[in-house]
């Protein structure tokens, strides 16, 4: 039988640590919420959670060294996964209330007011995958997945000019407008929706990503 797989969740104050341990612990991982920096370094995946506003998370993300964290793991190859405002602090910018924060750079790109007649986007929405997708791999086109945000990428900005390299996987929904709702870009994955409330659909994705681990 092989080994469980360490997943860290990282604890920096801003997300829901609790739900994130238990989805992933419902699909097989031997899950650990922590802030610890060597421990976080060291799990075969990292989760990033996040909730509320983007630049209050970059400031708390910072405080615990996560920024560093994030950066360090990705420059091994080493998996993480940032779910919700996890996945916005990802990009270059995010743009809340007139205030205009700097993320982790990841991808290009700015965060910023959905564009839609109710704002938050609140409840369960589909998603357009790629179809070689490893995150949704055996999901249907029909199932729903938990949304509560009221920012999003709008656009997709980073462009692939080596053909060597495998373009990021990009995945969309729509509401008012389409947005980005999730990507695949070698270690690094990311949702907006929340997988770990999203019932046996977000369940599949959990455990898709603990596969590649």
């Amino acid at each position: 039988m092989s080994a469980r797989k360490k997943v860290v969740v990282f604890d920096y104050g801003f997300g829901n640590v609790r739900s994130a341990e238990r989805a992933l612990a419902h699909v097989g991982a031997d899950v650990e919420i922590t802030r610890d920096y060597d421990t976080a370094m060291t799990a075969d995946g990292l989760l990033v959670p996040g909730v509320g506003a983007f630049a209050a998370c970059m400031r708390g993300l910072r405080e615990a060294r996560g920024d560093w964290l994030v950066g360090r793991r990705l420059a091994g190859g080493r998996p993480v996964m940032g779910i919700c405002v996890g996945m916005q602090i990802l990009f270059a910018r995010g743009i809340e209330h007139g205030e205009e924060a700097e993320g982790l750079d990841e991808w290009p790109g700015t965060v910023e007011p959905l564009r839609a007649p109710v704002v938050p986007h609140m409840g369960w929405n589909t998603v357009t995958a790629p179809e070689d997708s490893q995150l949704f791999a055996g999901a249907d086109a029909e199932d729903r997945y938990y949304f509560v945000h009221s920012y999003a990428v709008r656009a997709w900005e980073l462009e692939t000019a080596n053909p060597a390299l495998r373009p990021p996987k990009v995945t969309w929904a729509t509401h008012g407008e389409p947005f980005v709702a999730a990507v695949e870009n070698g270690p690094l994955w990311a949702t907006q929706f929340h997988p770990e409330k999203s019932g046996d659909a977000g369940a599949r994705l959990l455990s898709n990503w603990l596969g590649t681990l």
